[in-house]
C-alpha cells in the first residue's frame, strides 16, 4: 500500500511539472508572436515616414512632423527621403514604412489600380489626411523664350522622378494641351537635378509638383530670373473637369522674384498609412499632426489644418484617423 501511495505522489508530482512547463512554453510562444518592434500593447517602437526629395517641401516639412509625433507618442518616428508619391504608395504596400507623404491624385490612382498602378491596385493603404495644396509649376528662365505650355514642343523637360506624382500631372497637363511626353525630349530628375540643370542650360524647363515657395526653385531664383508658364484659365477648367482632384491655383506675384501673379494647378499632399498600423497608434498621431501644426516652421504648416484635414482625400480613412476626426466633428465636404 505504502509503495502505491508513493507511486501516485510520484505521478501527480510529474503531472504538475509537465502543466508548468507547457504554460511556460505556451506564454513565450505568445510572446514570438507579438514580435519584438512592439510594447505590451502592441504599439509599434518605431515608425518610419516617407517623404521626398530633400530639395522639395515634402522632406523638411515631415521632419518638422516625425518630431511632434515622436514628442506626443514616444513613439520614435523617421522621416526618411524618398522619390516621392508613387514610390511612396508601393512601399507602404509592401511594408517597408508605416507612413508616406503622397499626393491625392496619386493615392486614388493606386486604390483604383489605373495610370502607373494599372493592373496593380492597391488594397492596404489608407488615408490619414489631407495637408496643403501642392502646386504644380513649370519652371524656365525668363529669357528661354517659353511662354506658353505649347512652348515645351521640342524641348528638353525634366518631367519628374521616375515613380514621382509629378511625372503624372506632367503627363496630364500636356494631354490637354494636345501634346503627350513624344513632344519633349523628357527627363527623369529630382527638383534639385531639375534647377540644377536649368541653371547649367543642359535643360529648357522643369515640372516642380511642390508648395510654394518650393526650395529648390528659390535657389534657382537667386542666380538667375525664373518664370514660371503659366496655364490658361480654360485649360485649367478643363483639367478639373476631366480630374477632379485638381484645383485651380495661383503662384502670387513677388514669389521667385515673379512681376505678375501666375494662374496653374494644385493636387493635395496627404499624409497616408498603412492599414495594419494599430487604431490608437494612428488616432495618437494623427492628433500629434493637426494639434501641433501651429507649432510648427513651415510655411505649409498653417495650411494643415482639422478643418480641410478630409478635403480632396478620395480613399477610406483609417479607422484611428476617423475616430480622432469624429471625436472633432470634422467630416469631408
Amino acid at each position: 500500500m505504502r509503495n502505491k501511495n508513493l507511486f501516485s505522489k510520484a505521478a501527480l508530482l510529474l503531472a504538475m511539472i509537465l502543466l508548468l512547463a507547457a504554460c511556460g512554453g505556451n506564454e513565450s510562444g505568445n510572446n514570438a508572436d507579438d514580435g519584438e518592434s512592439t510594447d505590451g500593447e502592441g504599439e509599434p517602437e518605431f515608425l518610419q515616414m516617407l517623404t521626398g526629395g530633400t530639395s522639395g517641401t515634402y522632406y523638411p516639412l515631415g521632419g518638422e512632423m516625425a518630431t511632434n509625433i515622436s514628442d506626443a507618442t514616444g513613439i520614435e518616428t523617421s522621416a526618411v527621403s524618398s522619390n516621392a508619391s508613387a514610390d511612396n504608395v508601393i512601399a507602404l504596400q509592401e511594408g517597408e514604412a508605416e507612413l508616406a507623404f503622397v499626393q491625392t491624385d496619386v493615392v486614388a490612382n493606386a486604390v483604383e489600380g489605373v495610370n502607373a498602378f494599372d493592373g496593380n491596385p492597391v488594397d492596404n493603404v489608407l488615408a490619414v489626411g489631407s495637408l496643403y495644396p501642392e502646386t504644380i509649376q513649370i519652371v524656365t528662365t525668363a529669357d528661354s523664350g517659353i511662354a506658353t505650355v505649347e512652348d515645351l514642343a521640342g524641348k528638353t523637360v525634366s518631367v519628374g522622378a521616375p515613380g514621382s506624382g509629378t511625372y503624372i500631372n506632367a503627363e496630364q497637363i500636356l494631354e490637354v494641351h494636345g501634346m503627350t511626353m513624344d513632344d519633349i525630349d523628357a527627363q527623369n530628375l529630382d527638383f534639385s537635378e531639375s534647377t540644377g540643370g536649368i541653371q547649367d542650360g543642359n535643360i529648357d524647363a522643369a515640372f516642380i509638383t511642390a508648395g510654394t515657395p518650393t526650395g529648390a526653385v528659390e535657389g534657382l531664383s537667386a542666380t538667375i530670373d525664373v518664370s514660371i508658364i503659366p496655364i490658361a484659365q480654360e485649360k485649367v477648367d478643363e483639367m478639373i473637369q476631366q480630374y477632379p482632384y485638381y484645383a485651380a491655383d495661383t503662384i502670387e506675384a513677388g514669389t521667385y522674384g515673379l512681376e505678375e501673379e501666375v494662374t496653374t494647378v494644385a493636387v493635395l499632399a496627404m499624409l497616408a498609412v498603412a492599414e495594419d498600423v494599430p487604431e490608437d497608434t494612428v488616432y495618437e498621431l494623427t492628433k500629434a499632426i493637426y494639434e501641433n501644426a501651429s507649432s510648427m516652421a513651415h510655411a505649409k504648416a498653417e495650411f494643415i489644418k482639422l478643418e480641410s484635414a478630409l478635403d480632396g482625400v478620395g480613399i477610406d480613412v483609417h479607422p484611428g484617423a476617423q475616430k480622432y476626426f469624429n471625436e472633432e466633428g470634422v467630416s469631408a465636404e
